[in-house]
């Protein structure tokens, strides 16, 4: 039984209208908040400093790191294996140098070494008692 008078059902139908609005009024929005936000900057001096550089320049422990675990202390091969052999031969290279101050130990290690072996080096530095420890590396470009 249909009640309806007519071909059947009617097909339902999208306003639009109320969607555009709203969309109306984002936008709207957006442009006025938008167009008064500005950036602000704090207007500050910063201070100047007169000194001079560091004319002494710290002593430096060059420790090589091959890719098969050896290690060399500035340029000498040491036969060291581990931590505490290794901690005695950067404290004989620093007295060997014969420079006053905190020395700087700086790692050299190569790109295959495993990991094992530089944290030896940290460890080794640590033991010493030598707390200024860097890696140098080569940019891209060198080889």
């Amino acid at each position: 039984m249909n009640f309806r008078k007519g071909k059947g059902r009617d097909d339902p139908e999208i306003n639009l209208i109320p969607f555009i609005d709203v969309l109306l009024v984002i936008v709207i929005f957006l442009m006025v908040t938008t167009s008064y936000s500005k950036f602000t900057a704090l207007q500050i001096t910063l201070p100047t400093a007169d000194a001079d550089k560091a004319v002494v320049q710290p002593q430096e422990i060059n420790v090589a790191v091959s890719p098969q675990g050896q290690y060399a202390v500035n340029n000498v091969q040491v036969s060291s294996k581990d931590a505490a052999s290794l901690a005695l031969d950067l404290k004989n290279a620093v007295q060997a140098d014969g420079a006053k101050g905190d020395p700087v130990v700086i790692i050299n290690a190569d790109a295959m070494a495993t990991h094992q072996t530089v944290i030896n080096v940290l460890e080794a530095a640590r033991l010493a008692g030598f707390d200024k420890i860097t890696f140098a590396a080569q940019t891209s470009g060198h080889k």
